[in-house]
């Protein structure tokens, strides 16, 4: 947290017990940590000038938060006019000798925007406003030039990197989504190729399910997760940034979770024989074990609530032929009650394990990501933006900037492994069940037990003969991930029982 105070401020502190809160100008600390400010005064915070740079936590949190209050486009809008106005309101000692010295500094503040936040660049207004800072700031400047045409360089290429990477994820959606004669019927899809056909080493997928994680995680940029909040915001109606891509790739990793949840369901229910579909069930046991050796909760946890889900928990005669200890000491591992202690204290022994790390693979930590965004959701509904007297509230940026930033930390892992293209090809555009789907293959395996289940075969044969080709992605179980696992564990565990 920032221990340089604004320059030429003055000050008003008094002490608290054996605190010490003090205010300057529009600018609040407690015990020398600033805890709110006036948004302009936030800004001009920011800005660097000759004798003072902003500390690094703080232009990260403020930048990562700001988009709660105003646009990016307008943040920089206002560094840029405080740029200018700066220079203009020297003397000629400092138009020659200060200039070169605050020109560096902007270019380190702009390379941490761009490094850290490259996806607020995607509106061109942004591009010709870090345009025009170039011009301003680095004029006469030869190293600040050189340092701003290659921060530049860097920032488009990641750009290039991001759209590229939307385009792969698009098609291969569009791939899976084909939805082939095998999946219209139980009995054809007994032709189709299964997971086991294609991996049926438990580590080795466990290792491929974790380069897709790791891949998808990397590009998901840090303000995604407070742009979500920013929904109903009135600068939505902006044209640009808010209008598109606010969070497609944060999206396009939870849609991730829920087909992994149903291709596991899948792979279950789709085999004719008993025996067959026991042996995927301990085979995906086996994945979810290694999943959680590896430090991956994530494909963990989607593993084990396509187990859970209802189609796969009523297969008791499945079940009964299933060795059960392992998958019960995972699934407490990541019981739900506690607000999942259980699990928390296991990505606390991951983090510190990634923290002290001698190799690649010590150092992966895959968060569950759906109660990540719960955390973070609740810390934001829980606390005030703005405090009675207007102020910004930069105790809550702080909590935020935090989890955001140990986020970042689990981001940046190179996956050690070794990819293998066809397992990774499959779990990614082999095409699923949808829910209703599932629910009838269940059946299929093990009839109804009741009027109920015969009522809700008879419906979902005449809606899926009528609709074959209905999408293939099921409904978003993201946030709600929870509440289902913790009911569909209890059904499953009374169903094995």
């Amino acid at each position: 947290q920032p221990q340089l105070l604004p320059f030429g401020s003055s000050a008003k502190a008094r002490l608290c017990g054996h605190s010490i809160t003090a205010s300057y100008g529009e600018m609040c600390y407690h015990d020398n940590s600033l805890v709110s400010a006036s948004l302009e005064a936030l800004i001009q915070h920011l800005v660097p000038t000759v004798d003072y740079y902003p500390d690094r936590s703080y232009v990260f949190t403020f930048l990562l938060s700001s988009r709660l209050f105003l646009h990016p486009y307008e943040l920089m809008t206002r560094v840029c006019h405080l740029c200018v106005e700066q220079q203009r309101s020297g003397d000629a000692l400092l138009d020659k000798v200060g200039g070169s010295h605050v020109a560096p500094k902007l270019v380190q503040l702009l390379t941490e925007w761009t490094e850290t936040f490259p996806y607020d660049f995607r509106d061109e207004r942004m591009m010709r406003c870090l345009k025009d800072m170039t011009l301003q700031v680095a004029r006469g400047d030869e190293y600040s030039w050189r340092a701003m045409q290659q921060m530049t360089q860097r920032l488009i290429k990641r750009l290039s990197a991001l759209g590229q990477y939307e385009e792969a994820v698009a098609a291969l959606n569009a791939v899976a989504q084909e939805r082939p004669a095998s999946l219209k019927s139980k009995q054809t899809s007994a032709q189709r190729s299964d997971i086991l056909s294609v991996c049926d080493d438990p580590f080795i997928l466990a290792q491929q399910l974790t380069h897709i994680e790791l891949d998808r995680l990397s590009f998901i940029g840090p303000e995604e997760f407070i742009q979500s909040f920013a929904m109903k915001d009135p600068l939505e109606n902006h044209k640009g940034f808010f209008r598109k891509r606010k969070t497609s790739n944060l999206e396009a990793y939870v849609n991730w979770f829920n087909r992994l949840s149903f291709l596991v369901a899948t792979e279950i229910c789709m085999p004719v024989k008993k025996k067959h579909r026991a042996r995927i069930i301990e085979f995906f046991i086996d994945v979810a074990q290694e999943c959680f050796n590896i430090g991956n909760f994530n494909s963990l946890m989607a593993i084990i609530t396509g187990m859970n889900m209802s189609p796969v928990a009523r297969l008791k005669k499945t079940w009964n032929k299933v060795n059960t200890d392992k998958f019960e000491i995972l699934e407490h591992q990541m019981d739900p009650s506690s607000n999942f202690s259980n699990y928390r204290t296991a990505l606390r022994g991951a983090t510190q394990r990634s923290e002290t790390a001698h190799s690649s693979q010590e150092k992966i930590v895959i968060p569950f990501f759906s109660l990540l965004i719960k955390d973070i959701y609740f810390l934001n509904e829980g606390c005030a933006n703005r405090l009675p007297n207007g102020h910004i509230n930069f105790e809550k940026l702080w909590e935020l900037a935090k989890q955001v930033s140990e986020f970042l930390v689990w981001r940046q892992v190179i996956c050690p492994f070794d990819r293998d293209r066809r397992i990774l090809q499959y779990l990614v555009t082999t095409p699923v069940f949808t829910e209703d789907e599932l629910h009838l293959a269940s059946y299929e395996s093990e009839g109804p037990e009741n009027n109920m289940e015969k009522d809700s075969r008879r419906s979902l044969r005449l809606v899926l003969t009528d609709f074959c080709n209905v999408s293939i992605f099921p409904r978003t179980v993201t946030l709600i991930t929870c509440a289902l696992l913790h009911r569909s564990s209890l059904l499953h565990r009374e169903n094995r029982s």
